[in-house]
């Protein structure tokens, strides 16, 4: 018996509660959506084994509190001893999220796999992405007068711009005690873009609205003045909007300026095709993996099981719906001025979730006509959303930090 007794010690089964299970459950069913249903894999799957991993009895793969490593002065212990005391996962968080690290080399992936081409060709369109970004200030009034704290409800509010990486950045900094609910708030209403666009604007938009060809308005109304040479245009722009935004917002430079400097290493061409392909590959790719284990592993049934999580989601589900009315609304207000007209679902893919949300749009548009496809002109307001998400994120964390 004594023998039994101390193999059943050795095993974990006395430390499993029903918060435990509970966390198992949500675990499952991330995974079952990010391998199933293709809902965000690439991070929809380590975040959720990262939970599980979090949750195991007696693993010590959570992320700790930040006041048991804390010292006097502001100050924390070092890598070496976190590893020692607290795990490898501990020295992960602390070591590349802590940081704010791996979210800002994402962003730097992200702008190599992205073309400003269609944002430059119809400049006009981008004002969209900016409208988009009320659903970040509206859920953060919202918030602050639901009992959350003004750091908090920004990083609550962030969601609403659809980005990942800018969201957990935005709660490194402000709320990191918030980091598993939102990242995984964030990450999920970017995979139900497909759902949560076809059902905004169906409320907004009218039949005649979603059949504005806009090629046939190009025709009627053409451009005045064109760019002439589009590469040398697409290199000078990373450079000059970093520069403008380092001036005007500083903060906004870890992510934007990475994202810049990741679409400049794209477009130069041939003589940095290495380093594009490089940024693009092996360095995304490892970043996401660790960016996923660790911010999962935050999500312990101590910090997830509470009644600030169920605000997270909902809140996070009305920034999302906000920001695309938002980007409608504007495009309904701006056709009120002018002949011609913009399809107003363009407005709707102003925030962040590149390409999904101009895709979903188009295949919207072409419901209703089948020759009109305005993939282009939607990530053009698409792409000024990931900038407008950046610079959102810079302005709240000056304000707040």
């Amino acid at each position: 018996m004594e023998i039994l007794s101390e193999l059943f010690d050795m095993t974990a089964f006395g430390e499993i509660t029903y918060q435990t299970i509970i966390m198992w459950l949500i675990s499952f069913v991330l995974l079952y959506l990010g391998i199933k249903k293709g809902f965000e894999p690439l991070l929809l799957i380590p975040i959720a084994f990262g939970i599980l991993l979090a949750n195991f009895p007696g693993a010590g793969m959570g992320i700790i509190d930040p006041k048991e490593i804390q010292l006097d002065g502001h100050r924390y212990k070092n890598l070496f001893e976190i590893a020692y005391e607290y795990g490898i996962m501990n020295y992960l968080y602390y070591a590349l999220i802590k940081t704010g690290l791996l979210p800002s080399i994402i962003f730097m992936g992200v702008g190599a796999l992205t073309d400003f081409g269609p944002m430059l060709r119809n400049l006009k369109l981008s004002m969209f992405g900016a409208a988009a970004q009320i659903g970040i200030f509206s859920i953060l009034l919202g918030a602050v007068y639901f009992g959350f704290t003004p750091k908090e409800a920004a990083s609550l509010g962030i969601i609403g711009g659809a980005d990942g990486p800018t969201a957990i950045y935005t709660t490194i900094k402000l709320a990191p005690h918030l980091l598993g609910p939102i990242a995984i708030a964030a990450y999920s209403y970017m995979a139900l873009v497909p759902i949560i666009i076809p059902m905004v604007a169906n409320i907004l938009i009218s039949k005649k609205e979603f059949a504005i060809n806009m090629r046939e308005m190009e025709k009627s109304f053409p451009a005045k003045r064109k760019i002439k040479n589009m590469k040398t245009a697409k290199i000078i722009f990373p450079i000059a909007l970093g520069t403008l935004t380092a001036v005007l917002v500083p903060s906004s430079v870890p992510l934007l300026g990475m994202l810049l400097f990741g679409n400049l290493v794209k477009e130069v061409g041939s003589s940095t095709k290495r380093l594009s392909d490089t940024i693009q590959g092996s360095i995304m790719n490892t970043a996401t993996i660790f960016l996923g284990l660790t911010v999962g592993a935050t999500m312990t049934s101590e910090v997830f099981l509470t009644a600030k999580t169920i605000g997270i989601v909902v809140g996070g589900f009305v920034a999302f719906a906000i920001s695309i009315a938002g980007g409608i609304i504007a495009v309904k207000i701006y056709n009120l001025f002018n002949k011609k007209k913009i399809n107003p679902l363009i407005g709707a893919t102003g925030l962040s979730a590149v390409p999904m949300a101009s895709r979903v749009a188009n295949e919207m548009a072409l419901k209703y006509d089948p020759k009109n496809h305005i993939l282009q002109y939607c990530m053009a307001s698409n792409i000024s959303g990931v900038i407008g998400s950046a610079v959102a994120a810079g302005v709240l964390i000056s304000f707040l930090l």
